[in-house]
């Protein structure tokens, strides 16, 4: 059965030829996340896990012109190796949430869930992310920063790439 996204939805996948274990290991350890979980040219300045149900990660992101950005996850649901459901904020330094510095039109509240799935030997990754409780104006700036977000997030997911061949075993 297929279920029909809202059209606000973002998704993004990507085929990672590594075990599902070792996605999710490097996708809920800190000291993973800071090797990958930027884009290029940006770098992880910051990173606290706490991660199980009603934890949090929280993070501050370095740009290539110093500006610094925080964010924070709470997570909700935790399916070992299957699932994780997170609420998605900007933050402060401090872990409260904030609005996006860059377009305060942007929701104060993203929905995010991921899936890892096995699949030809690897695992499929599935990020699935919304607007959660907000305006029709925050809806309306999510939805068309979705163009914006394809490049950001495959440079991220490049990054995962790269960085899981060095984790296993020959």
């Amino acid at each position: 059965m297929t279920v029909a996204l809202d059209p606000h939805t973002f998704v993004i996948t990507r085929h990672l030829k590594a075990p599902r274990a070792l996605v999710w290991e490097v996708y809920t350890q800190a000291e993973h996340l800071l090797h990958w979980f930027n884009p290029h040219g940006v770098t992880i300045c910051h990173s606290a896990m706490d991660f199980r149900v009603d934890g949090t990660f929280h993070y501050c992101q370095a740009l290539a012109n110093g500006d610094t950005f925080w964010g924070l996850w709470h997570f909700r649901q935790i399916q070992a190796l299957d699932r994780i459901v997170l609420m998605q904020h900007f933050s402060d330094a401090q872990g409260a949430v904030t609005r996006n510095p860059w377009n305060p039109s942007w929701p104060l509240q993203t929905l995010s869930t991921t899936t890892f799935a096995e699949q030809d030997g690897g695992t499929l990754l599935t990020i699935q992310w919304e607007p959660h409780a907000c305006s029709a104006q925050e809806q309306a700036a999510f939805l068309a920063g979705h163009t914006s977000m394809q490049p950001g997030w495959n440079s991220v997911l490049d990054r995962l790439e790269d960085y899981l061949p060095g984790l296993q075993t020959p």
